[in-house]
């Protein structure tokens, strides 16, 4: 796929990941729509961009469920169409079973999978009407299994597995690609962010995060794969293995996962 001149809107796009894909994208000569929550932070990643680079600025709270249709609406409309649509929020979890709220439980799930949700079907009429588009979602390792600290988190990713897993098989006949990347560790924000158990910001960095892969690498070999058209595809460090280890060995799994630690 060539990027020049594609229409691609990214979520989560104000840090980690998702404004690491906006530079990657912009140096490819593609024209942006970049969202999240914090305009600010936008701005800052849209001056970030290469230069020339056509950028649309769109804040968007994607557990705002009701406002979603209107905010794509104007995405849409801003450059008349819509290439590739990138569902990149989301908020991690560090708490324990026990310790959490089920408000806490309730606002990973509304945020990192109805989210997610709510804007592909937002955009998903335009892409059935072009009869081409490409929905990319970053789910994660957890979306292939489940680990202490991160209950809520690893739910929301296997339910985005699920359910784009669903939507690929239905679209296909429609030329709309489907595809799911399951990031490992990535040296993000992500962990800061985290909420505990009382909603509250986790506000440390795990140590794995901070040893995880260079976000812009990450980005590379993101857009290398979306490029590709892959269903799926697992980015990360040594701890892609345990996603094989689950498959194949789910006794030995299961033994080491009950020893992780909060760090």
């Amino acid at each position: 796929m060539n990027f020049k001149d594609k229409v691609i809107w990214i979520t989560g796009a104000s840090s980690g990941i998702g404004e690491y894909l906006a530079y990657a994208f912009a140096q490819r000569g593609a024209k942006l729509i970049i969202s999240s929550r914090n305009q600010q932070e936008l701005e800052r990643v849209q001056q970030h961009c290469a230069p020339g680079t056509e950028v649309l600025i769109l804040p968007l709270d994607v557990s705002k469920f009701d406002l979603i249709p209107e905010i794509a609406q104007r995405a849409i409309s801003h450059f008349g169409r819509l290439d590739l649509l990138i569902n990149n929020a989301g908020i991690s979890q560090r708490a324990l079973i026990k310790e959490t709220d089920f408000s806490v439980d309730k606002k990973i799930m509304e945020v990192n999978y109805l989210g997610s949700i709510a804007v592909t079907k937002a955009v998903l009429p335009t892409l059935l009407a072009q009869q081409s588009g490409h929905i990319v979602t970053i789910s994660s390792v957890m979306g292939k299994f489940g680990a202490p600290w991160r209950s809520a988190y690893a739910a929301s990713k296997h339910a985005l597995q699920a359910w784009f897993d669903s939507l690929r098989a239905e679209v296909h006949q429609d030329n709309i690609k489907v595809t799911i990347i399951c990031p490992g560790y990535v040296r993000t924000n992500v962990t800061i962010n985290a909420l505990k158990g009382d909603g509250s910001k986790n506000n440390k960095m795990a140590a794995q995060t901070e040893k995880g892969l260079d976000p812009a690498v990450f980005a590379e070999k993101a857009i290398r794969a979306i490029a590709a058209e892959k269903e799926e595809v697992l980015i990360g460090g040594k701890e892609i293995i345990a996603v094989y280890f689950k498959r194949f060995f789910p006794g030995i799994f299961s033994y080491f996962v009950k020893k992780i630690s909060l760090s």
